[in-house]
């Protein structure tokens, strides 16, 4: 018998990944995906309890891992790369005397287990970001509200998409095929209207199964998803954090960042997009010990 908060697997999809249960109503129950980016239903004797991750989620776990351990070797490889280029007379007690100015990042999400993951995932990499967890549908009037007073570098539209089983129509062209497709083509439409140049703000939209090219032709930077499969919960964080940590002298390697996504090249995609991390002289001093001689 399975019960709100377990994690299944369903029978009929050969229990490739594994869920937790959101929501029973009647027979039916609402399904989140662990790993990947997907909200479904499913009649409860379609649902397997199940004590651990599938094989192929293991796998994903490891991948995002190594995903980590990529930016976090990056991170190190930019100090190097700014202590080398810093002049000497720029030391003090042999420490590099300049700040680092990352790019800021506005994530709006339409799930909040997710929006939480990300949060600690940016915390991680001290990458400066404000999360929102707002439904797919309300995030076109949030950024109105939110691009103005945050004035950040990149934007994250993520949350829930999918293929829809009902669908009008099979032509995979049209946006009314997607559950919610059309709200992220909405709220990137929004963000390009407060900043059109693509290197002042570059946005990173999409979901499960999203409509890539309309996301691209509405004006994201990177969206998903190319062959219309499922994408990591963190795969949109990867690449905002990689935005965020390579400097404005440089462009973001796509094939870099493609390759190091859970969701490789059929998940994500985008275009040329210059980085947004910067450094500053001197070094910010710490106020509280400042002896300053007042000239007013």
């Amino acid at each position: 018998m399975t019960s709100m908060g377990d994690l299944v697997v369903r029978k009929s999809y050969g229990g490739d990944i594994t869920f937790r249960i959101e929501k029973i109503v009647r027979e039916q129950a609402i399904i989140k995906g662990t790993e990947f980016r997907l909200l479904a239903d499913a009649p409860l004797s379609d649902l397997t309890r199940v004590h651990q991750a599938a094989a192929g989620e293991e796998k994903a776990r490891i991948k995002a891992t190594e995903s980590l351990e990529r930016l976090h070797q990056n991170r190190k490889q930019l100090a190097e790369r700014n202590q080398s280029e810093v002049s000497r007379e720029w030391y003090v007690s042999g420490e590099p005397s300049y700040f680092e100015v990352p790019g800021t990042v506005l994530h709006l999400d339409g799930d909040e287990r997710y929006l939480k993951k990300s949060m600690s995932l940016y915390e991680k990499l001290h990458v400066p970001a404000h999360g929102y967890y707002i439904n797919e549908s309300g995030m076109a009037n949030a950024l109105y509200r939110l691009l103005p007073s945050i004035q950040p570098d990149i934007v994250v539209l993520t949350g829930h998409d999918g293929v829809l089983k009902n669908r009008p129509t099979a032509d995979l062209y049209s946006l009314s095929s997607y559950k919610n497709s059309k709200h992220f083509v909405e709220a990137i439409q929004t963000a390009r209207q407060y900043e059109r140049n693509f290197d002042a703000l570059t946005i990173v939209a999409g979901a499960c199964q999203s409509h890539f090219e309309a996301l691209l032709q509405a004006g994201a930077n990177f969206a998903s998803s190319p062959s219309r499969v499922l994408i990591h919960a963190l795969d949109p964080v990867y690449i905002a954090a990689k935005a965020s940590l390579t400097s404005i002298r440089d462009t973001i390697h796509i094939t870099d960042v493609l390759n190091h996504t859970v969701s490789g090249t059929q998940g994500v995609g985008g275009i040329e997009t210059r980085g947004c991390y910067r450094i500053g002289l001197p070094k910010l001093k710490d106020l509280s010990g400042l002896k300053v001689i007042p000239s007013m």
